[in-house]
């Protein structure tokens, strides 16, 4: 017997014709994007040799190099680096801050602030770890969007002009867990523009969430993202990339393993072939999560709640938020998600103190690789306004079940 009642696919039946542009749209996107991946695996010559496997030191390995390059170039960049041994996409970000940064430097955020896991990388609100950046003597300081939307060029331009100490302006693309819109690569870009019109601090963008979206990435000295999320395509199953301008991937990589060192060192111990494997699935897959998303959003305003973005707003990144009001239709929406998944569906999801975070976290995910936010997830802090973060689906049909599932469960809830 169907676990999805015939009101619930009804409506699931109404927003699929309703989204028919809006799913052409994302199409499109995902093609313009998989012609450029696959133009530059053919610029750069990839072949099976640059498969093979590498142990010890890892010298002379022409396949991590060629990865390398590789997702630069996908990424609009000449420079970086992708490692399967970078365990998170917070780690990566932490490698890139260290790496510019020095003591009696500013970091500035000027997208308000960044996501949860960073506050004990940075030192925020003392909540800095051993070994943070605040300890290392680096000041943090961070301007808002304008009203949650766009970016203050002119505050930001007024900071770098009367703050010299202002080493890195650090842009965080998606929303996080802010109720805040989540940043264009075209805004990113003006930002860097901007920045360099009047300083020489070091543009950092969190990219997270956002690649392969649009047609085009933004503009940064340093881009950085995680391999289980989007450039991952759903097939990396660990790691995460740095690419940007030569100076800024340079302090990276001597950062990564030590200064002489620097990229010459490392084992690629058989995971180039998923890395490569993954940026060519990754336009595709992201164009599956898009579409999961702008469902999500339709169908659960017809149910009377509140979303973001809207079905047919433009996507900047492949996240969807609903406010669900209260805890139990949080943890409510969760359960469902996690029942329709093709790993642990037999799983409750319960909040807990997850490290790094400030409010107990609840999450679903039945994925098959841990952590992987590409793969249909749905995660929140359990605080007002009780928003769940929701991302991915590596196909639009499982997808698309596990948010009618959310849905149905959601729907129990408020009959109690």
């Amino acid at each position: 017997m169907s676990r999805i009642s015939e009101r619930i696919r009804n409506l699931a039946a109404e927003c699929e014709a309703e989204l028919k542009d809006v799913f052409a749209r994302f199409d499109a996107v995902s093609v313009t994007n998989t012609e450029k991946v696959l133009d530059v695996f053919s610029e750069l010559g990839l072949a099976e040799r640059h498969f093979v496997s590498t142990n010890g030191y890892g010298y002379n390995d022409d396949g991590r190099d060629l990865c390398d390059l590789a997702f630069a170039k996908a990424l609009g960049c000449e420079y970086g680096f992708v490692r399967h041994n970078i365990v998170s996409g917070t780690h990566a970000l932490g490698i890139g801050l260290f790496a510019l940064l020095r003591p009696g430097d500013t970091l500035l955020s000027v997208a308000g602030k960044p996501y949860d896991t960073l506050d004990g990388v940075i030192g925020i609100n003392g909540a800095g770890e051993a070994g943070c950046l605040a300890e290392f003597g680096v000041t943090y300081k961070q301007i808002d969007l304008i009203d949650g939307k766009t970016l203050d060029y002119k505050g930001i331009k007024t900071a770098l002009t009367t703050d010299s100490s202002i080493k890195v302006v650090f842009v965080q693309r998606s929303k996080g867990y802010l109720n805040r819109a989540s940043l264009s690569a075209e805004e990113i870009t003006e930002l860097y523009n901007q920045v360099k019109s009047v300083s020489k601090a070091f543009v950092v963008i969190d990219n997270c969430y956002g690649e392969f979206c649009e047609t085009t990435e933004p503009k940064g000295d340093l881009l950085i993202g995680s391999l289980i999320k989007n450039p991952g395509g759903g097939i990396a199953e660990t790691g995460a990339y740095l690419v940007g301008t030569k100076e800024a991937v340079e302090l990276a990589a001597a950062r990564l393993t030590v200064p002489g060192i620097g990229l010459e060192c490392g084992a690629s111990l058989g995971q180039t072939r998923n890395m490569f494997k993954g940026l060519f699935f990754a336009p595709h897959t992201v164009c599956q999560a898009l579409k999961t998303a702008a469902f999500a959003s339709l169908l659960f305003q017809k149910l009377g709640y509140t979303v973001s973005p809207a079905f047919n707003e433009e996507r900047r990144d492949i996240i969807q938020t609903v406010s669900l009001g209260n805890a139990e239709l949080l943890c409510a929406f969760c359960r469902g998600l996690q029942s329709g998944s093709p790993v642990d569906s037999y799983v409750t999801p319960e909040p807990w103190d997850m490290p790094g975070y400030s409010d107990a976290v609840i999450m679903a995910a039945g994925a098959f690789t841990q952590g992987s936010s590409l793969e249909l997830s749905a995660d929140a802090p359990l605080r007002a306004p009780y928003t769940v973060f929701m991302q991915g689906g590596l196909t639009y049909e499982s997808g698309r079940f596990g948010i009618m599932c959310a849905a149905e469960e959601c729907e129990k809830q408020r009959l109690k």
